[in-house]
């Protein structure tokens, strides 16, 4: 449909800004996951002018992809290049068929599963049959956990992390932008304990949790415990930071207004400080979910944690020859779970934050 045409039948043109204006909103709730290319797609496809999107595709779209086979041009031709203990560095090729296998490894496991436990149901049924109930057991299957068990395995701990650092940071940062008293007695600590390492962390939190983790957990076994506290560890700490800082930012005549109306400080709270602070507090929360994301891998190496970091380490440890292909899909799988993440955290940040939504 031309733009003549349009100007001829006006309804034309009404129909269409109306479609333009439902894929502007709908660009709202792509962008904070990396899928606003997508919008000068749709609008193309709605008649929108093609220069401009043409222009807005090849700065969202066409440059990262160059950049993307750049890298992947640069380590196909540089990894043959650079021979280690076990073999030449594997190239994108070497690292996708082994993501292949991975894959085939997860469905091969799951039907092994799915076979044990019909050979169960089985033998209970023929038991009950013959009379002999008292006999029935009903056991789990114990095969090795998968590469995407060890995934789930790993966005589970961090979410774990994640929660408790987040419930104790937002109500002690707050209490930071609050009271400079309560400030100048908590930041000594914030300055003296964020740049621990996990590392460090690790042994600390092992010995206090095999001292009081006494009951074992099957929904919670102490090597996730000792990983999420870790993480709680070394991730608490920008959360507090941003939380304080917009806590310590918000107009002061609202606050006057507060004591005016004599709020009481839950009040206060709840309808002042949080509503006014929350981009700050989000934006803690990214860089400590991602902070978080980091420091897992490495307490997992250490605590063993069945998760992405113990997989990384079998296979340092096992030191087959396919070995560094599938440590760099555990690189590759680390790195994008990672981005997922923030994403999703900037998506929650759009959604609750009146000054992403203006």
């Amino acid at each position: 449909m031309t733009i003549a045409t349009e100007m001829m039948d006006p309804e034309i043109a009404v129909r269409r800004e109306r479609r333009i204006a439902r894929i502007n909103r709908a660009g709202k709730v792509l962008a904070p996951f990396g899928l606003g290319f997508v919008v000068p797609l749709m609008k193309l496809a709605a008649g929108d002018t093609p220069s401009e999107q043409w222009a807005d595709l090849k700065q969202m779209l066409l440059v990262p992809l160059i950049g993307i086979l750049a890298f992947l041009a640069a380590w196909a031709f540089l990894a043959p290049k650079v021979h280690t203990s076990l073999g030449a560095i594997p190239g994108p090729a070497a690292v996708f068929q082994q993501a292949e296998v991975l894959m085939d490894d997860h469905f091969a496991e799951r039907q092994k599963a799915e076979e044990f436990y019909a050979r169960q149901d089985e033998r209970n049924q023929m038991l009950i049959a013959e009379g002999y109930a008292d006999r029935v057991k009903v056991r789990p299957y114990t095969g090795k956990p998968t590469y995407f068990d060890q995934i789930w395995t790993s966005l589970l701990t961090v979410a774990l992390g994640f929660f408790i650092g987040t419930v104790i940071a937002v109500p002690v940062g707050i209490a930071c932008g609050l009271s400079k008293t309560f400030e100048g007695a908590i930041n000594p600590l914030i300055q003296l304990f964020k740049p621990v390492s996990p590392l460090a962390w690790l042994p600390i939190v092992t010995m206090v949790v095999a001292a009081l983790y006494e009951s074992q957990n099957d929904l919670l076994p102490k090597s996730m415990v000792i990983s999420a506290i870790t993480v709680t560890l070394c991730s608490i700490w920008p959360t507090i930071i941003n939380t304080a800082l917009g806590v310590a930012s918000i107009d002061r005549d609202l606050v006057n207004v507060g004591k005016v109306l004599q709020l009481s400080t839950w009040t206060t709270i709840r309808k002042l400080v949080l509503p006014s602070s929350l981009p700050l507090i989000f934006t803690g929360m990214r860089l400590s979910l991602g902070v978080g994301w980091m420091v897992l891998i490495a307490a997992e190496m250490l605590a063993q944690n069945p998760g992405l970091g113990k997989f990384v380490w079998d296979e340092f440890q096992n030191g087959s020859s396919d070995s560094l292909a599938r440590i760099i899909v555990a690189v590759i799988t680390i790195g994008l779970i990672g981005f997922f993440l923030d994403r999703v955290m900037f998506a929650l940040q759009t959604a609750f934050t009146y000054s992403a939504n203006r």
